[in-house]
């Protein structure tokens, strides 16, 4: 990680913003769930619902704003996004029924989904060469920002005192905040001219929407380790408990250290999709190492459950790599934040179904739901070249032929 720090300048300004950013965001993503369960006393049920809700409202926010970017100056309005959540947060403090709770995490969600969109253009003009690598770098800041922000999170639940998650939703406002202060030393970007044809270019682009479903289908995976295994785990092995913790810890050393590493060589829309297909196979793989953990010694079950996540985390790296180039390579350039904010949704949906997909399947039915997934992934990856041939013709008729490519997606 040293030798990947970047130059001084915007690069290391976007990572600084990050960083301060993520730390703010583990505080929450560890112990957000408790403080409106165990120091507001909201219903659990309510708090499920009022998140999905906020979900939902957050998949239409990040493509207006994302053009907004494209067009008025991405900076500016990154900060702004960073801004209303850094507001919003603040807002917790008084969220003590379902509805001031609902109206307050909608609005730091939406502002969240909006500044991944808003921050794309920046990442494309400040990235350098390849500004999916440096996108790839932002990943392992990101994970460095969040283990960070857990561990102070551990003592917040650890004491468990109301004043203790009140400090804990200042701490991620003023994170929140101090992202958006940084920006003030990232030199704006002036918004290059929009090209002809129809505004909103992104929702037309039918190969690119395929694309973006197909990301979102293989997203899912990133909620195998957040909800499937913990629960899996708990329920149907005798592995340790303390391993559930374990197996985050893992994952997350991993992307830290191998995150750049397995992006360097993923530099065509051609290679993601063999990245996407290779980590359909690992995920595969995976799953079925886990469905094996049941009903063996605990020692085994450990084993194979590192194993797995190990695996796993091999075919996340992959994953994360074919979207960062494919999102960002067949996007053009003009319209960065709104192509963005467009492949956010399908992140956007897994995140929204996923858990639910995942525990109907791998915990309720159980051992025969872990190969279904597994095959879900597979059938992904091997669809991944398909698509991304597609959108590639559509680029190349785009470029060659510009005026003709605007009314043919005006029609």
């Amino acid at each position: 990680m040293p030798r990947s720090v970047p130059d001084a300048g915007p690069q290391r300004v976007l990572a600084a913003s990050n960083f301060v950013y993520t730390v703010g965001s583990g505080l929450f993503l560890t112990a957000g769930v408790l403080y409106f369960t165990q120091a507001v006393h909201l219903p659990a049920s309510q708090v499920g619902l009022g998140l999905g809700i906020a979900g939902f409202v957050s998949l239409a926010v990040g493509i207006g704003v994302g053009h907004l970017a494209d067009t008025r100056g991405a900076r500016g309005v990154y900060a702004a996004t960073l801004a209303v959540q850094a507001l919003a947060t603040a807002g917790f403090l008084l969220a003590d029924s379902f509805w001031p709770f609902t109206l307050a995490v909608g609005a730091a969600t939406g502002a969240k989904a909006a500044g991944l969109a808003a921050r794309s253009p920046l990442i494309r003009h400040y990235g350098g060469d390849r500004p999916q690598a440096f996108r790839a770098y932002l990943r392992a800041v990101t994970n460095i920002g969040i283990s960070l922000g857990a561990l102070l999170a551990g003592w917040v639940v650890q004491v468990g005192t109301l004043t203790a998650y009140q400090l804990l939703v200042i701490g991620n406002a003023v994170a929140f905040a101090a992202s958006a202060s940084i920006l003030l030393f990232l030199p704006p970007v002036t918004p290059g001219p929009a090209a002809g044809g129809p505004r909103w270019i992104a929702l037309r682009d039918w190969p690119y929407l395929a694309l973006t479903a197909l990301d979102g289908v293989m997203a899912i995976q990133f909620k195998v380790l957040t909800v499937a295994i913990p629960l899996w785990l708990i329920a149907a092995t005798t592995a340790p408990r303390w391993l559930v913790s374990g197996t985050m810890l893992i994952n997350t050393v991993m992307v830290i250290a191998l995150q750049v590493r397995a992006s360097r060589h993923i530099d065509s829309p051609t290679r993601s999709a063999a990245a996407y297909r290779r980590a359909g196979v690992a995920f595969l793989v995976s799953c079925s190492l886990i469905s094996l953990s049941a009903g063996i010694p605990a020692w085994a079950a450990a084993t194979l459950l590192m194993t797995a996540v190990v695996i796993h985390t091999v075919g996340e790296l992959w994953h994360s790599a074919a979207g960062f180039e494919a999102s960002f390579a067949l996007a053009p350039p003009h319209a960065t934040g709104q192509y963005l904010g467009v492949f956010g949704l399908g992140a956007g949906l897994s995140e929204a179904l996923g858990p639910g997909l995942l525990i109907a399947l791998c915990i309720t039915w159980g051992r025969p739901g872990w190969y279904v997934v597994g095959a879900l992934f597979t059938l992904t990856g091997l669809t991944a070249p398909l698509i991304v041939r597609w959108a590639q013709r559509r680029q190349h008729a785009r470029q060659a032929h510009p005026q003709a490519a605007a009314k043919t997606a005006a029609a």
